[in-house]
């Protein structure tokens, strides 16, 4: 993920595989022996050593991503002059600021967090995608995407780079992105499954399952059990002793629990939702059986079975369910993997698994969490780590 120039690259490409020193070493280890080199490590950790800090290189590039326009040739000088290599990089920090309080970087991250959600070009489907954007332009916390009760369904005008906040209107209790009536609209499916899948990749950066056993089960089938929740802790049906419709015990294929263990627990906070996103008293989402009757807590869920986040973390409503992501360390991490990944024009994490190794942004991850999560804040320390001027 950290970046090497294409010079670089394509010298590691030409390089032999071996080593054809007389001394017969044939390992990577080897590689520069013959030129006095002290560099240590495999060929990758030469070449990202070898980078150099490039300021203007830098300044194109964060200047296209916050503000979709190249930088000017003013700005460019204010780099380019600057007296040393302290001087360039404080002139290029003062730039990311004033790109950051620009209103075309608003724009940026209305498009940024529309990609991300998959979701927008539409008034209700735009709120979630706006309500991301402006904790990104205003340094809000990422935490209020799952916990804010007013104020999380906004408008954005593209022209002036103005948000007007505005409640959702959708009924019961509010947070954030979690009951946002475009979000719940979009994904709508039987058991509300889409909708919990859309918030584990979303928030979590990983598809389903969720959570794996260091010790996997046998359950009869052809391939173990690898869930960490009780095997029986979600429904199958009455002709096997359950109470549900659907058998999430089938062992016949696949071990379907892997999966269901935890999207079961999960699924039924989203399923009070109807077709529109409006919140409900009873269960508003179909099941795939004859007819598509609405599902039932005992589809889901046997006697004794509340719903949760995670293994340990029972949540009984939405924002009980907000408050436990707010505080989950893989949500924060996967928040500063999809900025990152933003400002080196990667594509999706899950659709194309531009996953980034956690040692490369472990110093923004710990920045994010001691910073109250700010946004903005963090959107700077990407544009301006090592890893974003170095090349």
């Amino acid at each position: 993920m950290k970046r090497i120039s294409p010079l670089l690259l394509a010298a590691l490409l030409a390089a032999p595989a071996c080593s054809s020193s007389n001394t017969g070493g044939g390992d990577d280890t080897n590689m520069g022996s013959n030129t006095g080199s002290n560099m240590t490590g495999d060929q990758w950790d030469q070449l990202l050593g070898a980078r150099v800090v490039d300021y203007n290189a830098a300044l194109r590039i964060a200047a296209l991503r916050l503000t979709g326009d190249l930088p000017t040739m003013d700005e460019i000088n204010q780099v380019a002059n600057a007296a040393d290599d302290a001087a360039k990089k404080v002139a290029y920090e003062a730039l990311i600021d004033k790109y950051l309080a620009s209103p075309a970087f608003a724009k940026q991250a209305f498009y940024f967090w529309r990609d991300t959600f998959k979701q927008g070009e539409d008034a209700t489907l735009d709120t979630a995608p706006a309500l991301a954007a402006m904790l990104s332009v205003n340094d809000g916390a990422y935490t209020d995407l799952f916990t804010k009760a007013n104020g999380n369904c906004p408008t954005f005008n593209e022209s002036t780079g103005v948000f007007t906040p505005a409640d959702c209107a959708n009924g019961g209790p509010q947070a954030g992105v979690l009951s946002n009536p475009g979000m719940l609209k979009q994904f709508f499916s039987n058991f509300a499954f889409r909708r919990t899948r859309w918030v584990q990749e979303t928030f979590v950066c990983t598809k389903f399952p969720a959570e794996v056993s260091a010790t996997p089960t046998n359950v009869g089938g052809s391939s173990p059990y690898t869930g960490v929740w009780p095997f029986q802790s979600i429904s199958t049906t009455m002709a096997k002793g359950g109470t549900g419709r659907v058998d999430f015990q089938d062992t016949s294929a696949v071990i379907c629990a892997n999966c269901h263990s935890t999207i079961n627990h999960l699924a039924p906070l989203f399923a009070y939702y109807d077709m529109n996103g409006a919140h409900t008293a009873n269960i508003s989402v179909p099941t795939p059986l004859d007819g598509a009757p609405p599902a039932q807590m005992t589809d889901y869920l046997p006697a004794g079975e509340t719903t949760a986040w995670r293994m340990g973390q029972p949540v009984a409503d939405m924002t009980a369910l907000g408050a436990a992501m707010a505080q989950d360390p893989d949500v924060a991490a996967c928040g500063v993997a999809r900025v990152w990944n933003w400002a080196l024009g990667k594509t999706d994490i899950v659709d194309t698994l531009e996953v980034v190794p956690a040692d490369t942004i472990q110093a923004q991850i710990d920045q994010f969490k001691g910073n109250g999560f700010k946004l903005k804040s963090l959107i700077k320390a990407v544009y301006t780590s090592d890893d974003f001027v170095k090349f």
